[in-house]
């Protein structure tokens, strides 16, 4: 008997506490899709699903969000407020009406107006990119700022951190922020020569059990930034690996864009970067040093868009809906993780429908097989609306690059699903210049001669495949 009713308690309690996590996810107002999800998995997998709910299903920073206001409200108080305080295009922006309504869309997201680069130049391999990142911070005579998902103990993170470590002896300040899970290879030991040659190294959301700090697993900085004394900035999707480079992985290196910035625009790398530095370490240097003025520029006119679980304004998902919305023409989008939001599929849906020409770029096989299933859930019905799709193969394709009518380009770090756009700390360059799109759009053309073109299959899949593909969507909203 008191077996019965100590199993009725526990039960009872079990339950209960179920139905608070479910008030709870409810209140956080997700998608609907995702609150199902989660609600879902939590019934049907009551311990596992909890446990995966712990680590990976809180959105909300609470504390952590209040340590982002604080840094921005220094930051801003520092710069005399140049980075926000304009809220629409500067004098000289010349466009049409798809880059005015972006440009503006954005500034009232708090991403501030298009800045006018010195120069903009795309980065299309990993070797491209490590040439220039090495040029920049031998040249270097202030600061090196440094921000990266992942930075591999290889052969290419290696050369990098030594060349960091003779700067740093040299007086330059060096300062080192890397995602705890991304880069959970680059040890102390490894990194141990830069922090005795004067290097700072912080670690954004460390995991710590003993600190609770597991709870924010989920929250990531997928962010790929570089700034060197405030004056070139480089952004995009390149990590420090040896996988992004021919030299050292041959055909089998991952295929990837990158932009190294002159001029204004580095302002904001640098602000999101002195955001980030202090929520990992809760100090930032604030000096004038690190935002120098900059020369009027005819250059190409940049805007760089951050977004996070920090706040609720999702910039780059609202920036994807808004230019895949606005195209007249044609839209040219590549991404290593497709899993779209519902939003954003309507979005591509209703472009093709109307008669944009519209080519989607995704890799055969990604590194994920659970997000390849995904993906290819949505494949038919995006071909039978006049959606182009291609799949790059062998060789991994990890560019994130949307190109708009030939006329506007986005390139950084956030990748065309749910993770990307509301959970991971990502940012953006909007490249709001004809000759750099059309640069990226002759790179998206060029890269279909490594792919293959996705033709429905002209008879019905396997029972199996068909599962696999509906389970893996059915989770998309988690990915």
């Amino acid at each position: 008997m008191l077996t019965e009713h100590l199993t009725a308690l526990l039960s009872l309690a079990w339950l209960l506490w179920i139905a608070l996590v479910a008030a709870g996810l409810i209140l956080e107002r997700r998608s609907p899709a995702a609150t199902l999800a989660w609600l879902l998995a939590l019934l049907f997998m009551p311990y596992f699903g909890f446990l995966v709910y712990l680590l990976f299903g809180p959105r909300r920073l609470r504390r952590r969000r209040l340590r982002y206001s604080r840094a921005r409200e220094r930051l801003i108080q520092s710069t005399q407020q140049r980075l926000h305080a304009p809220r629409i295009p500067q004098p000289g922006f010349v466009s049409g009406d798809l880059e005015r309504q972006l440009a503006t869309l954005l500034a009232q997201l708090g991403q501030g107006a298009p800045l006018a680069a010195t120069a903009v130049t795309v980065l299309n391999s990993g070797d491209a990119c490590f040439a220039a990142l090495i040029k920049a911070i031998a040249e270097a005579r202030h600061h090196i700022h440094l921000e990266y998902y992942m930075w591999q103990p290889d052969r290419v993170g290696t050369q990098l951190r030594d060349l960091l470590v003779d700067k740093a002896r040299a007086g330059v300040q060096v300062r080192l922020l890397l995602d705890a899970i991304g880069s959970s290879r680059a040890t102390t030991r490894f990194l141990q020569a830069l922090c005795d040659a004067g290097g700072q190294i912080a670690w954004f959301n460390p995991i710590s059990l003993r600190r609770f700090r597991w709870r924010h697993v989920n929250f990531r900085s997928h962010r790929k930034i570089v700034v060197c004394d405030g004056r070139i900035g480089f952004i995009g999707g390149i990590n420090i690996s040896d996988q992004h480079s021919a030299t050292h992985s041959g055909p089998e290196a991952w295929r990837d864009t990158h932009l190294r910035i002159d001029g204004a625009p580095v302002q904001r790398l640098q602000f999101i970067f002195l955001e980030d530095w202090y929520f990992a370490t809760d100090q930032a240097p604030f000096e004038a040093a690190f935002f120098p003025r900059h020369a009027d520029s005819a250059g190409p006119w940049l805007q760089i868009v951050e977004s996070g679980p920090d706040n609720n304004r999702h910039a780059i998902a609202k920036l994807y809906f808004a230019a895949i919305a606005g195209a007249q023409r044609q839209i040219l989008l590549a991404t290593p993780y497709f899993v779209p939001t519902e939003a954003l599929t309507a979005a591509l849906l209703t472009a093709a429908l109307r008669g944009v020409e519209v080519r989607i770029l995704a890799p055969r096989h990604s590194d994920s097989r659970l997000v390849t299933a995904a993906a290819r859930s949505y494949y038919d019905e995006l071909v039978s609306a006049g959606v182009t799709l291609y799949e790059y193969g062998p060789a991994m394709l990890h560019a994130k690059l949307l190109v708009v009518d030939e006329h506007i380009a986005v390139v950084g770090s956030a990748n065309f699903d749910n993770r990307s756009l509301t959970l991971n700390f990502e940012a953006m360059a909007v490249i709001h210049d004809a000759g750099l799109a059309g640069q990226l759009a002759a790179d998206f053309a060029s890269d279909l001669s490594h792919a293959s073109r996705y033709v429905k299959p002209g008879r019905r899949a396997t029972l199996g495949q068909r599962l696999s593909e509906a389970s893996a969507r059915l989770l998309s909203p988690l990915l």
